[in-house]
Parts: structure tokens; C-alpha cells; sequence
């Protein structure tokens, strides 16, 4: 197993850049929830009208399906009845849109919502559910810190060269979690090796925040009871995990306690580790931003995709639609109903799937067990416009810094544009702060 870790978590660390050849700022990221700023860019606004409550909330400090639950339990209402279109980081300022179906009650119909770490900025009505995907991008200020204000140099010259070339389209390290081993609790879910997943959940990790530190090792030690009293119900999965088993389940049953939203999003950690490592071995190709026979060429506003072939490449409309960002690339998020591209694109595909241990069998088999637990797969773009860049050298307060600002279209990740930026490596502290 540890082999087969090594090679599959290649796809979450050590990312190729297309920067390389630009020193990197370093510095460090998220000393403060403020320093990272992400707001939502809207698909829609609201009519005004209907049965679901719009709420644009600013947040700090908690994360999407804990503001979720907030908001589920300010409105009285089941976590479903709450929509969001995406999920956004915990340690950050965050401005999202969330959805809450009311029928027949208005938000006047209720008393003002307070949190101390969260406030309304603004309340709309609409006919439908906000859903997931349901944002056109999100806008990001982020300031550098620890670091030399003439680095704002290469700072400019790495964001400049990615808006005109795009930026690798990979999967930040909060995908993976704060142990950097969802994909791994994925996989194991997949497999229905429920005490492999419990172990890769709770047991002790020199990654673990200290509020978990001496419950996972009451889990180790096989003490369940203790280790559900010093988990913090914060951790909501290991929490209600560790109670479970602390009433006498077993690990399947422990496993059925995790919620449907959190399972599917540990499987999709699985696809983007896969994914990650596709895309690697294009950049280091040096052809992240051409196409090849047997590409599926992904096109950024419908968001399908279409089989590229010898005559479509000497074809110049499509080379000006791959160098005006209309088009470009995808890699795979494998699932049961993905479509595999083409030629020696598709081997390598298969290749990296091959690594994980996992077949497309397996995937039947899990969405047959789990019903929720949907593995239908997609095509994901592996490259990406950055939008408007701006950076600057600054101080406040707390010292120097250097903010990057940028906008990127949704499913995209700000810490990877920060990566080609700062190039933090593996030996020095994260760039995103876990």
C-alpha cells in the first residue's frame, strides 16, 4: 500500500509549472482569513420572486457546509432545502450565494440572522434551488506575506505570462484535506473497505489539527467511547464516525453515518488526484496548451465536449479558438459514464487510472452499493484563462505583503495560479498555510 501511495500522490503534490523558468516569490498565504479574499461571480441573479430565500453572505472561519448547517438551523429547515453553488475555503473571506426553500414565508417572516463569524450583505427571492455549478467564476485578493516587496517583480512577470499562455487547471491542496489524503479515503470508499477509510479518517497523523490529536489516539488504542468525547464536534465526519462506533457499530455502519455531500466529495478528491496527474505530464509535455489527436477538446462556454482529429488540428479556427481561451484540452474525472479520449491521450489516461488500483468495475460496483454515491465522471479543462490580473507591493499593520488579484472561471482553483507564483516546495512550509 504505501508503493502505491507514493505513486498515486504524485498527482497531489510536487505540480509542474508553467512558470518555471520565473524565480518564485516564496512567502506564505492565510495568516489571516482576510489576506484571502474570494467572492462569487453570479450565473444569474435573482428575480425577486418565488419560494427560495437568496442570501449573499460574507464569512470567516467556517466553511461552506458549516455555514450550510447555520443557515439550516437559523431558518429551521433540512440541510437539503439549503443550495450553494460551489464549495469555498474555510480560512479565507468568502462571499457566497446561498439558497434556502421557504415555501410560503418571506425573509421578513423571520428574525435577522447573527453569527459571529458570518453576516448577510444582502436578501433576494427566486423561483428555483441554487445549485452546484451555478456561478460563472469567482473574483480572488490574496496577499503574499514574508516576503521582499521587489519580489512584486516576478510576481508580475509569472501572473503576466499566465494570462497570456493560462494557467495549469489543477486541483489545490484543499481538495485533498488538511491530512492531503481525501483522495485516499475516497478510493477506499469506492472499495468498500470501510475499515481501511476509518483508519485514513481517524487514526493519529503528524498533520492533525490538536483539537483531534488525543482523540485519534483513543482511536487507535481502540477506545472509542473516549475518542468521540475529545473529538470536537466541529470535525463533523470523524465526530459522527467515532460515535457510531462508540454505540457499537461496525465500520460499515460507522461509514453510512458520514454525510452524503462529504462521501461525494472524497470520491471526487479520488477523480482529481487522477486528474492531477494527467495534467502533469502534459505541462511537462509542454503541450498543456495545444491539442492533439485524440483530444477531447473541452469549449469554456458550453462546457461539452468534442473529439478533435487530424483534419479538425490543420484546421486555423480551431488553433485561434484554442488561443483565445474558447477552447483547450481536458483531462479525465474518471467515472462510469466518462467519455476517454482518443489515441495515445486516452492511454494515458487509462495509465493513470491504473495506478490508483481502481477500474471503472469498481465504480459500478459503488455506485450500485451506495445509491448516493454517484461516480459518472467528466471532462474537466486543463487549462484556464486568468482574468484581469492586477498585483501590487503593499503594507498595513501586520507588515509587508504583495497582493494578487485575479479572476478565474468556476471549478478553478486560486492556490494553483499561487503556486506558479510563489513556488513554495514541499520542503518549505505550504503555501496554503495547512
Amino acid at each position: 500500500m504505501n508503493t502505491l501511495n507514493e505513486q498515486f500522490d504524485t498527482g497531489v503534490a510536487a505540480p509542474a509549472f508553467m512558470t518555471g523558468d520565473i524565480p518564485g516569490t516564496k512567502g506564505l498565504l492565510k495568516q489571516r482569513d482576510e489576506d484571502f479574499f474570494v467572492e462569487e461571480i453570479p450565473l444569474y441573479q435573482p428575480c425577486g420572486e418565488g419560494e427560495h430565500i437568496y442570501l449573499f453572505v460574507e464569512r470567516h472561519g467556517l466553511s461552506t457546509l458549516q455555514m450550510r448547517d447555520a443557515l439550516a438551523r437559523h431558518f429551521n429547515v433540512k440541510r437539503h432545502a439549503i443550495g450553494h453553488a460551489g464549495l469555498k475555503d474555510k480560512h479565507a473571506l468568502t462571499r457566497q450565494v446561498f439558497s434556502v426553500h421557504t415555501p410560503g414565508k418571506k425573509p421578513e417572516d423571520f428574525p435577522s440572522f447573527e453569527h459571529t463569524k458570518a453576516r448577510i450583505l444582502w436578501v433576494d427571492l427566486h423561483k428555483n434551488k441554487l445549485k452546484r455549478g451555478h456561478l460563472s467564476g469567482n473574483r480572488f485578493a490574496i496577499k503574499v506575506r514574508g516576503v521582499s516587496p521587489t519580489a512584486v517583480l516576478n510576481a508580475k512577470r509569472s501572473l503576466d505570462r499566465l494570462a497570456e499562455r493560462g494557467v495549469p487547471n489543477r486541483f489545490g491542496p484543499q481538495r485533498f484535506g488538511y491530512l492531503q489524503n481525501n483522495h485516499l479515503v475516497g478510493r477506499s470508499m469506492m472499495l468498500n473497505d470501510a475499515q481501511s477509510t476509518l483508519d485514513l479518517l481517524l487514526c493519529p497523523h503528524e498533520g492533525s489539527p490538536k483539537g483531534q490529536i488525543k482523540a485519534r489516539q483513543a482511536y487507535a488504542e481502540g477506545d472509542f467511547a473516549r475518542a468521540s468525547e475529545l473529538m470536537h464536534k466541529v470535525f463533523k465526519v470523524e465526530y459522527r464516525a467515532l460515535q457510531r462506533l462508540a454505540d457499537g457499530a461496525t465500520p460499515e455502519q460507522a461509514i453510512l453515518a458520514i454525510d452524503p455531500t462529504a462521501a461525494g466529495f472524497y470520491v471526487s478528491s479520488f477523480q482529481s488526484a487522477i486528474f492531477n496527474r494527467v495534467l502533469n505530464e502534459r505541462v511537462l509535455g509542454g503541450s498543456v496548451g495545444e491539442l492533439e489527436q485524440g483530444d477531447l477538446a473541452f469549449v469554456m462556454k458550453s462546457r461539452r465536449s468534442f473529439a478533435v482529429t487530424d483534419a479538425e488540428l490543420a484546421d486555423p479556427e480551431l488553433i485561434e479558438r484554442l488561443q483565445g481561451f474558447e477552447i483547450c484540452p481536458s483531462g479525465p474525472m474518471w467515472g462510469t459514464s466518462m467519455l476517454v479520449a482518443g489515441g495515445e491521450v486516452g492511454n494515458r489516461e487509462r495509465r493513470a487510472l491504473a495506478i490508483s488500483e481502481i477500474t471503472t468495475k469498481d465504480m459500478e460496483l459503488c455506485e450500485a452499493r451506495d445509491g448516493f454515491t454517484m461516480i459518472g465522471g467528466d471532462r474537466r479543462p486543463m487549462r484556464i484563462p486568468v482574468i484581469d490580473p492586477d498585483v501590487e507591493a503593499g503594507a498595513d499593520e501586520h507588515g509587508l505583503y504583495i497582493r494578487c488579484a485575479f479572476d478565474l472561471p468556476r471549478g478553478s482553483f486560486a492556490t494553483t495560479v499561487m503556486d506558479e507564483i510563489m513556488k513554495v516546495t514541499g520542503n518549505e512550509e505550504r503555501a496554503d498555510g495547512a
